[in-house]
C-alpha cells in the first residue's frame, strides 16, 4: 500500500514538474512576440 502512495506521489510530483517547464515555455514564447510586436511598432512609428 505504501509503495503505492509514493509511486502515485512521484508520478504527480513529475507532472508538476513538466507543468512548470511548459508554462515557462509559453511565457518565454510571449515574451518574444511581445518584443517583436514592440519593435515593429517602433519601426512603423519612425518611418511616418
Amino acid at each position: 500500500m505504501k509503495t503505492k502512495i509514493l509511486g502515485i506521489g512521484a508520478v504527480l510530483a513529475v507532472m508538476a514538474l513538466s507543468a512548470c517547464e511548459t508554462v515557462q515555455g509559453a511565457g518565454r514564447d510571449l515574451s518574444t512576440a511581445g518584443q517583436v510586436v514592440q519593435q515593429e511598432s517602433a519601426q512603423a512609428q519612425s518611418q511616418m
